[in-house]
């Protein structure tokens, strides 16, 4: 009902997917129906995904975005048309821009995983509200998402420090860590979403886990050397 609801994971899923353009329409800005303005959401957020978009490689016209109300049946006729012919032109997705389909697939795969991390370090200028086309050209710089991808943090376990309490075990929003009593915890990457709860949940006096920046995380002990042996107490 609001295209605040179209999220950069929908948009993002539609290119993997093989399709070649995205339309979202939304509700004239300044005329949402709900408090939350959900068009600036929308708009936000595409002003993101293009920028991503170029990052990758993509044409950013394969995405817009167009406000109008529900009586305009004749302007939005107009709109999807010219969006048809413009993606027409633009050729099939990759292809259109010297790239290989399949890579392109698996790249924006990739981006995809991040989806969470990028929300979270984005969400301050995902829920602003521009107000003229110089705050929209600013919102989101290409420097800026390149850095983004190139300082992109992730966090392991270190295994020295490591007491299996099992508290980001629990607090893992996404249960991408693997854990248990008296057992090493070891965070898998591949399911891993960047948002840090771990690094804030584990105690300070244990300190166990890493947060990593701009270099490769270590790699996970083997499964046999990950068992924890207590010290029995006196009785």
């Amino acid at each position: 009902m609001c295209s605040g609801r179209v999220d950069l994971a929908f948009v993002l899923r539609a290119f993997s997917n093989g399709v070649d353009g995205v339309f979202i329409g939304g509700c004239r800005l300044k005329e949402c129906n709900y408090v939350t303005h959900g068009n600036y959401h929308a708009l936000n957020m595409v002003l993101l995904c293009r920028k991503i978009m170029e990052h990758i490689g993509l044409n950013p016209q394969r995405l817009r975005i167009e406000f109008m109300s529900g009586g305009e049946g004749i302007l939005f006729a107009e709109v999807i048309s010219d969006f048809s012919k413009q993606v027409e032109a633009l050729g099939p997705l990759g292809q259109g821009e010297g790239l290989d389909p399949d890579k392109v697939k698996a790249t924006i795969q990739e981006v995809a995983k991040l989806v969470p991390y990028i929300k979270i370090v984005k969400r301050q200028k995902l829920e602003s509200r521009p107000e003229t086309k110089e705050e929209y050209d600013a919102l989101f710089t290409r420097d800026e998402i390149d850095r983004l991808f190139r300082e992109v943090t992730s966090y392991y376990i270190d295994p020295e420090l490591c007491q299996a309490c099992m508290i980001c075990f629990k607090k893992c929003p996404v249960e991408a860590i693997d854990g248990g009593k008296n057992r090493i915890h070891v965070i898998d990457q591949d399911q891993c979403i960047k948002c840090g709860t771990c690094f804030d949940a584990c105690p300070p006096r244990f300190g166990a886990v890493k947060a990593v920046s701009g270099e490769p995380v270590p790699a996970s002990i083997p499964e046999a050397d990950r068992t924890i042996a207590r010290k029995s107490k006196k009785q």
